[in-house]
């Protein structure tokens, strides 16, 4: 079983500009969702601001943040469609300085609603072009963007906007092959639509160290994507599975299990990795 140290102090408030991480897998049920609800509340925890945008239909980002379909007002569906802004689509959740652009059903249509508009990828990219130029807004130091399990105009949407995506990777025999085709998506994005797009970094996440199949996706991911890999892995847990029924997220349903230490733990070492970026 990993240790998992707490975050120091000096990691908060780190001085760099907004971060816009698209969070993907082609793959269904590897954690991303999980991953961009526990990790943006853990940045938050340590003094960050954070945006999180749910671009998946399924919404499971905004229940998992409480946030109730009944209460879904103003959505990013809105946004892509610019029938509101993305100020207007922002609303808070139980995390101070954590809020939350909702998904609703009705992004099942979004391709078909914009199959005329001549800048129907860059949707989601001129929405936080407008956002940053509006000083009345609130200020993020990341973003971070839910994408659908699948490549569609969604998750274009996301890449074009993003400056890098963040690789949530389930601890399973197919997850090498699925991460090739990912990677692959993102080279061709990066080649015709959003030359500045790189890998973040990748997280393993559903870690059981009793089963021999983790450690070996572990050391074989790792042999393949030195470098890109980050150190802490998300471990299988219950709490962190129970945490989205009750509309919270796990560093709030229980701050003192092992996947919200970890998130704590991967929260500290993205800030690290962003500083180094930056200071490169």
């Amino acid at each position: 079983m990993r240790a998992y140290s707490p975050v120091p102090s000096s990691l908060s408030q780190a001085p760099f500009a907004p971060r816009i991480m698209c969070l993907a897998n082609q793959k269904g049920g590897v954690g991303k969702t999980t991953t961009a609800i526990n990790l943006g509340t853990a940045l938050a925890a340590i003094g960050e601001t954070v945006l999180l945008i749910d671009l998946d239909p399924q919404g499971n980002a905004s229940t998992g943040l409480g946030i109730d379909r009944a209460k879904r007002t103003t959505t990013s569906f809105d946004v892509l469609l610019g029938e509101a802004t993305l100020a207007e689509a922002t609303c808070e959740t139980a995390v101070p300085g954590f809020r939350l652009a909702p998904a609703s059903m009705d992004l099942l249509g979004v391709e078909v609603e914009l199959s005329d508009h001549e800048r129907r990828i860059h949707r989601l990219a001129d929405a936080l072009a407008e956002y940053d130029q509006d000083e009345s807004t609130s200020r993020f130091s990341y973003v971070f963007i839910d994408c659908p399990p699948s490549l569609n105009m969604l998750t274009l949407n996301a890449m074009v906007a993003a400056q890098s995506v963040l690789v949530p990777l389930q601890c399973e025999f197919f997850a090498l092959e699925g991460l090739s085709q990912l990677l692959s998506t993102i080279e061709q994005v990066k080649g015709s639509l959003n030359p500045a797009l790189d890998i973040q970094g990748i997280v393993l996440t559903m870690y059981d160290a009793r089963n021999n199949l983790s450690a070996q996706v572990d050391a074989d991911v790792r042999s393949h994507f030195d470098g890109l890999v980050y150190e802490t892995v998300i471990p299988r847990n219950v709490r962190v599975s129970e945490a989205p029924s009750f509309g919270k997220p796990a560093l709030l349903y229980d701050h003192k299990c092992s996947g919200s230490l970890a998130y704590m733990q991967l929260a500290g070492e993205l800030v690290r990795r962003e500083r180094a970026r930056q200071a490169a």
